[in-house]
């Protein structure tokens, strides 16, 4: 039996879906909603949305993560029910866009964040802040907890301030909000706009399925997975729906239309250019779990992923204290890779495109599992979570391809010479 000495109980589980989820896009993406999208009920209809999707991705993954043992998530529910191609994929795809490019896009929101300060915090930054954080991961387990678990506190205890602040000071004066209630929403749902925005949403609510990648670190597994995952995705939900009405009460369409950091816009239209400042503080320290969150989980999958495969063997090997340095390492240098190749809309658009295809692929594996064998849901309304995930994911998906083709081919990209890799990677074994 796993020793708990290297198992980590419900809360930090909960607060690495938290740290994963709340990141870069709930700070990001409002500006791209409002080019298209200015009805409020709209947006708080994408948010819902996205948090429905997570919430029964979370049932699922639940289901999942207590029915197959170990580290691995999506590369052992795939591998095991479908092909050991598929498996191999949604580990590369972990491992060059699924762990690594939210690191980068945290790390580059970061830089953009504290530019506000009269000093240009560059790529440099961003790079230097992503190895530092791995540095800090590479020691024991109980130290990545706690550093992990400190960052993610400030994390909610942010969010929890910034939400008190916007919902109880009145509207910003002469400045005007974005909050509009009429039955234009109606019409808003059908364009193909809204779909494209739901890829925005998808992609901040990334995350809710991280516990399940190491559910061979968490004690009774069983119990405190199904409890992380829903306790986290029902939290990073309400979070968000009010963090976008505080958006948009506080400041007007015109002025976060098409903008990456919309909160420092509506920060010092609270409180003032101060108080702005002070806020992009913590929406940098706050990123510091979502890169912790990101490099724990991904590297984790990478050991597992590395394992099987003779052309990754190294990555697999861990410290003496059991934690996967080069996976670590590997994570990061690909990261600042991606920030020194993409610009930040594009990395989030192909990477957005193609977790969600994979997302859906593993989801997928959850019609596999018999009643009987269930651990947790034992009626068959539990096909109702896989089949209303997947349904969306369609219809996400061809919007995206038909509204970005460059960048979901970028993506599409990725997975083609992951297939090349598959068949060389496939030579190398007897």
């Amino acid at each position: 039996m796993e020793s708990t000495s290297h198992q980590i109980g419900w809360k930090t589980a909960v607060a690495i879906v938290v740290s994963n989820m709340i990141g870069t896009g709930i700070f990001t993406t409002l500006g791209f909603q409002l080019t298209d999208i200015t009805n409020t009920y709209s947006i708080f209809l994408l948010w819902a949305i996205g948090g429905i999707l997570a919430l029964f991705g979370a049932f699922c993954y639940a289901e999942l993560g207590s029915h197959f043992k170990g580290n691995g998530g999506d590369f052992i529910y795939l591998k095991e029910t479908y092909h050991p191609l598929l498996g191999y994929l949604v580990s590369w795809i972990s491992l060059i866009i699924g762990f690594s490019s939210p690191v980068a896009l945290a790390a580059l929101a970061m830089s953009k964040y504290l530019s506000a300060f009269d000093f240009s915090f560059g790529n440099g930054f961003a790079i230097g802040i992503i190895f530092l954080i791995s540095l800090f991961l590479s020691f024991s387990l109980q130290a990545s907890s706690r550093f992990h678990n400190f960052f993610t506190c400030i994390k909610v205890a942010f969010i929890m301030v910034l939400i008190i602040l916007g919902v109880g000071l009145s509207e910003s004066g002469p400045v005007g909000n974005s909050l509009r209630f009429d039955n234009s929403w109606q019409d808003e749902i059908m364009l193909p706009a809204f779909a494209t925005s739901l890829v925005f949403v998808t992609y901040s609510y990334t995350g809710w399925n991280s516990a399940s990648y190491i559910a061979g670190e968490i004690k009774d597994v069983h119990k405190n997975l199904p409890k992380s995952l829903i306790v986290g995705t029902v939290f990073v939900t309400v979070c968000y729906i009010l963090v976008n009405f505080i958006m948009l009460k506080h400041a007007p369409a015109s002025q976060l239309a098409g903008k990456e950091d919309v909160m420092v816009e509506v920060a010092n239209n609270m409180l003032g250019k101060t108080f702005g400042k002070v806020v992009n503080i913590f929406i940098a320290l706050q990123l510091v779990a979502t890169i912790s969150g990101y490099l724990w989980v991904g590297s984790r999958l990478t050991q597992a992923f590395a394992k099987d495969n003779r052309l990754w063997k190294s990555l697999s090997v861990g410290n003496k204290k059991g934690i996967p340095v080069r996976a670590i390492f590997t994570h990061a240098v690909i990261a600042a890779l991606i920030i020194l190749t993409g610009s930040f809309k594009e990395i989030f658009v192909y990477t957005a495109f193609i977790l969600q295809l994979f997302a859906s692929l593993a989801i997928s594996t959850a019609y596999f599992i018999k009643k009987d064998q269930r651990k947790i849901f034992k009626s068959n309304l539990f096909y109702v979570f896989p089949t209303v995930f997947l349904l969306f994911s369609v219809y996400i998906l061809y919007f995206t391809f038909i509204h970005n083709p460059k960048e979901s081919l970028i993506g599409l990209g990725i997975v083609a010479l992951g297939i090349f890799l598959y068949g060389i990677d496939k030579r190398f074994i007897k």
